[in-house]
């Protein structure tokens, strides 16, 4: 890892005039997320995301300045000088620093790849040498170098977090940990000032440069661990993308900064959430990814009950779960660990299993928290488990889902049954039994949209769920039933509404107005 970084300075004219002549200059190779695809193809694109540059190298064996771009920034090989002034305003580079000349060669000081934006957006995500992706064989970061303060570019974490994000617009956003922006990018999309925070001075740097390069609005950049940079301040929308990863001490008593909270299991997760709070204003948004301890003796869904601040309301999202032994493989690897002969791999291993007994930790768990500051008296607190595939973004769902807590919240069992629901968009029915069977065995209620729930149903529930298009209150839906059906009206009113809130709560049905 270099310590040079190149410079991008928003308030210097002629600084910002040579990051617009590079912009200009990639979107004129086409060097974007569309035009990697296609001059690569889908195989080597995808391989690419996965660190592997063989297929890459094959497809950009010619003259064009795209593929100048993809050997110089994506694969870090240099190019001849005369290659790169066909691609490049490379005296402007040479100036700020994103290329280094060695001779009749240039090469990139930084990684500097194509990401699609939300709309459509050509944006660049900056990232140290060797560390835009991850990959089954680890970040690879230089040879020889520091890797203590390496900054990772785009993985699979980074986009998730951007598409479970709510996207309203806001006043002030944080961006706590911001590593090489792309959060911060998002946000400036829709925030009209946002704050990005980061432990590694590095990480700042580099973040300015995403937002410079993408020709997003600068970021107001501190440094600082957790909430200390920004003091007292609130905010409408905080994400965070923070290091979560449960880790022993390293061989030298350091750690990678990346990845690494600095706090013993759990700890730096619980901070932050339990921090939290204090930052939001009324009715914003704490988002975060994190790991968490499955410890012996606990139940996990109270353990993170247990983090929620007072006044939000908190929906918590166990997406993965690994036993101790593969998180530490994961980790070790991700480390370059594996590389590091027999005898040190095994004492690294030990290690980590050692801090995993003396926590009694069996497990740990990956997923998603989302706080929103309600100020309500009587929080609505969901964590569940949730593996299956889930269709992103998810931002909407996420304001789906806390607005139909309050709705449930501020109802009672008589208002329930007065309301208007309709079935939501692209849920389906399917019936399950034998083939040939007269009555199906059950009937499922299944989403093809956001979090794809899956949900059984008896045939009151199916009926209802089938007739509700906002025309009549659900007391009269039931009414109608119990007369098919043949049961007690006043029976089946007293036993429904809990099906009913289950519905709503889940997503498959959604409140309306009377008039529809």
């Amino acid at each position: 890892m270099s310590t040079h970084l190149p410079t991008a300075d928003a308030q210097d004219p002629e600084s910002s005039a040579r990051t617009d002549r590079l912009r200009q200059a990639l979107l004129a190779a086409d060097f974007t997320a569309d035009g990697l695809l296609d001059l690569l193809g889908a195989p080597a694109y995808a391989a690419l995301a996965r660190s592997e540059s063989v297929p890459a190298l094959r497809a950009t064996r010619g003259d064009s300045p795209l593929e100048t771009l993809v050997r110089l920034f994506l694969l870090q090989r240099p190019v001849e000088l005369r290659r790169a002034r066909a691609a490049l305003p490379v005296a402007d580079c040479l100036a700020d620093g994103w290329l280094v000349q060695d001779g009749e060669e240039v090469r990139a000081a930084v990684d500097v790849r194509p990401y699609g934006g939300p709309e459509g957006e050509d944006w660049w995500i900056v990232s140290d040498l060797g560390c835009a992706v991850g990959g089954s064989g680890g970040i690879r970061g230089v040879d020889g170098a520091d890797r203590s303060q390496l900054v990772l570019g785009v993985g699979g974490a980074s986009t998730t977090l951007s598409g479970l994000t709510v996207r309203t617009p806001v006043a002030k956003a944080l961006d706590l940990g911001t590593g090489s922006g792309i959060q911060a990018l998002h946000a400036a999309q829709h925030a009209s000032a946002v704050t990005a925070t980061d432990l590694n001075p590095r990480a700042l740097r580099i973040a300015a440069l995403t937002l410079a390069l993408s020709g997003a609005r600068p970021a107001d950049l501190r440094e600082g661990s957790l909430f200390g940079p920004v003091g007292d301040e609130t905010y409408d929308l905080i994400v965070s993308n923070p290091p979560f990863v449960i880790s022993p001490l390293g061989p030298d008593g350091g750690r990678l900064t990346y990845r690494d909270g600095g706090m013993g299991g759990d700890d730096l997760c619980r901070t932050l959430v339990q921090q939290a709070a204090a930052h939001l204003n009324d009715g914003g948004y704490c988002q975060l990814l994190a790991n968490w301890q499955h410890v012996a003796g606990e139940e996990w869904h109270d353990r993170l009950r247990s983090w929620v601040p007072r006044g939000c309301d908190a929906w918590i999202v166990q997406r993965e779960v690994q036993d101790v032994t593969q998180y530490a493989e994961l980790w070790l690897r991700d480390g370059g660990d594996h590389r590091a002969g027999d005898d040190a791999y095994a004492a690294r291993y030990d290690a980590w299993l050692d801090e995993f007994e003396a926590r009694k930790t069996k497990a740990i768990g990956f997923g998603w928290i989302t706080l929103r500051k309600s100020g309500s008296a009587d929080p609505s607190i969901t964590v569940e488990e949730w593996p299956h595939t889930v269709e992103q973004p998810l931002g909407e769902s996420v304001v789906g889902h806390f607005a139909r807590q309050d709705y449930l919240r501020g109802t009672d069992d008589a208002e329930l049954l007065a309301g208007h629901f309709r079935l939501a968009d692209e849920v389906v029915q399917e019936q399950v039994g034998l083939p040939g069977a007269e009555d199906p065995e059950h009937v499922v209620l299944r989403q093809n949209r956001g979090m794809r729930r899956a949900t059984k149903v008896d045939t009151v529930g199916a009926g209802f769920a089938g007739v509700c298009d906002g025309s009549l209150p659900a007391g009269r839906i039931l009414d109608a039933i119990a007369q098919l059906v043949g049961e007690d009206p006043v029976q089946l009113r007293d036993r429904t509404p809990g099906a009913i809130r289950m519905l709503i709560e889940q997503g498959f049905l959604e409140p309306v107005a009377a008039d529809g």
